[in-house]
């Protein structure tokens, strides 16, 4: 007769320090301010440029909004002249009273008011500061007890075996058993992208749109192309930063919420029992 046996249940490891979870938390809340106040700022100019000066006629991305013929509004989004229609959320979308009006970005995805720009100024700028300290920390933190370099760094054996690692990702085949013990390859340069890309990027073009800068970074503007340059790199690394957050809650959806969570609030992780321990015996 064939018996089942339990489903066994890897260890219990420390995975993330005090320091290291406290650092994330912030930097959940303040991506989650800059982007939506993010937002409210550019409603007050929703279009993209490139070079020093507004080109009214070529914008690169443009959010707007127009009457039809039976005098209902109609949102629209161009990209590079393409134009889209895009009512009832880019370019035209409903008021908090219901009315349809001229808006970049919907007013619930706009923070600290549906057309507070002074204000939205004031939280973007507290937070980006909040979110440079924070990230200066981690990096110091990282570099002082060797995380940065023994758990973000790939080594060799990682290079290696980034085929593998794409087509399982691709697959939605997740280390198990000791190997989840350490980040893989694509962990790996996805967060050193964000940490020496992204958000440096993001910073240094914020900055580079600030007219008080021009005798610290006009060298930088003069490498991009001008201050609607900086402006356009500043919105679309962003939106990849964005990108980076959606691939990450997915990937903590996929390989389970809940021992995610608690590694990143009590520091503990249980590592997934290894596919040729999990089988089930006969």
């Amino acid at each position: 007769m064939l018996r089942r046996t339990a489903r066994r249940r890897g260890p219990l490891i420390y995975r993330h320090t005090v320091a290291v979870r406290v650092m994330h938390w912030i930097n959940v809340g303040c991506l989650l301010v800059l982007l939506l106040s993010g937002f409210q700022i550019f409603n007050a100019r929703p279009d993209l440029y490139w070079g020093q000066a507004s080109d009214f006629d070529a914008p690169l991305l443009s959010m707007g909004a127009h009457r039809a013929a039976d005098g209902s509004v109609v949102g629209t989004t161009t990209v590079l002249g393409h134009r889209f229609d895009t009512t009832g959320v880019l370019g035209a979308s409903r008021s908090a009273s219901g009315e349809m009006e001229a808006r970049g970005f919907p007013h619930w995805l706009t923070i600290p008011g549906p057309r507070w720009l002074a204000m939205g100024r004031t939280w973007h700028f507290f937070f980006a500061w909040l979110f440079v300290v924070n990230g200066m920390c981690f990096i110091a933190y990282s570099l002082w007890t060797r995380h940065l370099q023994r758990d973000l760094v790939p080594t060799r054996t990682d290079w290696r075996g980034i085929g593998r690692s794409i087509v399982d990702h691709l697959r939605l085949r997740h280390p198990t058993g000791e190997a989840a013990r350490r980040y893989n390859v694509l962990q790996r340069l996805a967060y050193l992208v964000v940490l020496l890309a992204f958000g440096p990027g993001i910073v240094l073009m914020g900055l580079a749109m600030s007219p008080t800068m021009d005798s610290v970074l006009g060298w930088l503007l003069h490498i991009v192309g001008g201050r609607q340059s900086a402006r356009t790199l500043h919105f679309l690394l962003a939106f990849a930063l964005v990108a980076f957050v959606a691939i990450h809650v997915f990937e903590v959806i996929v390989t389970g919420v809940w021992n995610n969570l608690r590694s990143m609030i009590t520091g503990y992780y249980r590592l997934p029992v290894a596919r040729e321990d999990s089988r089930d015996e006969s």
